[in-house]
């Protein structure tokens, strides 16, 4: 049995199981003992392993992609296509889901008494978030970018510092002798192989740890709060759903030059992963493994696109942050002019780029948008119950649309390098077959 079969099978049985026991054994002593002492550590040191490894993969992919690409011109052609191409596919994912939420309306249906038993339940969770703050987006936070201690910042995961430093030190690569640069990159490069060992390690607990993360989730809270919130549930999903068999797709076709179905056949094990962790980060490795392997993605390109849009290219938190905000729109009867819809559309966009890619990452920061747009910012507490499963639903989305953008960043790089295009793992294998 492959490895992404056992994962699925891992979280299908993963919510059977949570879910049954909930049904059953709802508030047992026994259960949560289980849940807290066997299902939710084995959950944990799965995530722990895969996170582990994000600092010294992103440093090294990011680092040594930039070296490979050469020369800080090639750079910028890569990066302003990269970034754009980010831009515009989350643009699309917002827009498909403020389409649909202003034709579906699926907050004008909510009853009173289900909003404030919600609002209670979860108040506590939306007041930590609230006392937070909400994230300066003003000058210091592109200076912040830029880090006094880059060792400091990889400890405490800021990931767009580490980012940045990873940038400028692959281009330092490229501007100093070749005899100098090519110690440090065997260096990066021997780093890179012995974190894949360590995911290979991880991964081979991935059935366990699967099973165990959807296990505490589906015997906490089952599945009747999905009927609460039915509605909602099924607008962001459909928007998910749509933005993936059209949006992704169509730009896989016209950017990449690629058969949209080979894209999706190839990229199972990372929605699994994504699915199962909710962390594009934790998905970072997989990811990285799955277009060099599967799609024939230069390791370059990988190494330099996956790392940025793990941090930057949210489709699905876009998509989300819309859909949610005028959903509590509806849900509390604030009407929202074009104009304001348009606000929501860019801060979703905004917004999503400086979401975490951990779980939950954009919660805090949807609250901006609410406020904004004068939406009580408090209402997230009416989605909490929910959004576990629909933060697993737009992680997958997330990583997927970062994948099709390094489909598209290879074959531009290809074109001016004068190679062959990529040879998808299915297409030589029917090849082989042929």
């Amino acid at each position: 049995m492959k490895l992404h079969t056992k994962i699925a099978l891992g979280l299908v049985l993963g919510g059977i199981a949570g879910g049954g026991s909930n049904a059953l054994f709802a508030d047992s002593r026994w259960l949560v003992m289980l849940s807290d002492n066997l299902m939710y550590p084995v959950g944990q040191i799965f995530m722990r392993m895969l996170f582990m490894t994000v600092v010294p993969i992103v440093f090294t992919s990011i680092a040594l992609g930039v070296a490979g690409i050469g020369d800080m011109k090639t750079l910028g052609r890569l990066g302003g296509r990269t970034f754009g191409y980010f831009l515009l596919s989350t643009l699309i994912a917002a827009t498909i889901g403020l389409t649909l939420v202003n034709t579906i309306k699926p907050g004008g249906g909510l009853p009173a008494e289900t909003r404030d038993e919600l609002m209670a339940q979860f108040a506590g969770n939306a007041t930590d978030m609230a006392s937070a703050g909400p994230p300066d987006f003003g000058v210091s936070t592109f200076v912040n970018i830029v880090p006094r201690n880059p060792v400091a910042a990889a400890a405490d995961m800021d990931m767009l510092a580490l980012i940045f430093f990873s940038l400028i030190f692959g281009a330092a690569l490229t501007m100093i002798p070749k005899e100098k640069a090519k110690p440090v990159i065997d260096v990066l490069e021997g780093i890179g192989d012995a974190v894949i060992a360590i995911i290979d390690m991880a991964m081979k607990l991935a059935p366990y740890g699967v099973f165990g993360l959807i296990f505490v989730i589906t015997s906490q809270f089952g599945w009747s709060i999905l009927a609460q919130l039915s509605m909602y549930v099924v607008v962001v999903m459909l928007g998910l759903i749509l933005h993936a068999a059209f949006g992704i797709s169509a730009l896989v076709k016209i950017f990449g030059k690629m058969n949209p179905i080979t894209f999706w056949k190839s990229v199972d094990a990372p929605i699994i992963t994504a699915f199962s962790t909710s962390s594009s980060m934790a998905t970072l490795p997989t990811s990285i493994a799955t277009a060099e392997k599967e799609l024939d993605i230069q390791p370059k390109i990988a190494g330099f696109v996956l790392p940025l849009g793990a941090t930057m290219n949210m489709n699905g938190t876009s998509l989300f942050e819309g859909v949610t905000v005028l959903f509590l729109a509806q849900v509390f009867g604030v009407e929202l002019s074009f104009g304001s819809q348009i606000v929501v559309i860019i801060l979703s966009v905004l917004t999503a780029v400086g979401a975490a890619g951990v779980p939950g990452g954009s919660l805090p920061l949807m609250m901006l948008v609410m406020a904004t747009v004068g939406v009580p910012p408090e209402g997230i507490a009416i989605i909490l119950g929910v959004d576990r499963v629909l933060d697993m639903s737009r992680t997958t989305l997330n990583v997927c649309g970062d994948i099709s953008a390094s489909v598209y960043v290879d074959r531009v790089d290809r074109e001016w390098e004068g190679l062959p295009p990529a040879a998808p793992r299915a297409h030589r294998e029917a090849a082989a077959a042929g």
